[in-house]
């Protein structure tokens, strides 16, 4: 092989390990929200009680939830991490409120 011809194989060789380059960009995971519904049994106070000792939320930002809930059905009660979600989604419901756990918008 000729000295040119041995520069453009190299060069060749170099172009394709670089096309091959592993994507190294690191990408947030989604937030994920876990929602509160309404149901016609449980009574306002104890929806209010159940926020203050779950999230620790003051009084007043509990019971503005807990009266979206009750006035417009459901009510996005936190946002984040998905691990974290799945844990107040599992706490709300032992206090036996209707909970779920939805994908959040970026």
């Amino acid at each position: 092989m000729t000295t040119r011809g041995a520069v453009l194989g190299m060069a060749e060789q170099t172009k394709t390990r670089e096309q091959t380059k592993p994507d190294t960009k690191t990408r947030v995971a989604p937030p994920w929200n876990v929602v509160v519904w309404d149901d016609p049994v449980t009574l306002m106070s104890y929806v209010t009680t159940v926020f203050q000792q779950v999230f620790g939320y003051s009084a007043s930002r509990a019971e503005r939830l807990m009266l979206e809930v009750h006035e417009r059905g459901k009510s996005v009660v936190w946002t984040g991490a998905r691990e974290q979600a799945e844990i107040y989604v599992g706490k709300l419901q032992s206090f036996s409120l209707k909970t779920t756990l939805e994908p959040g918008h970026d």
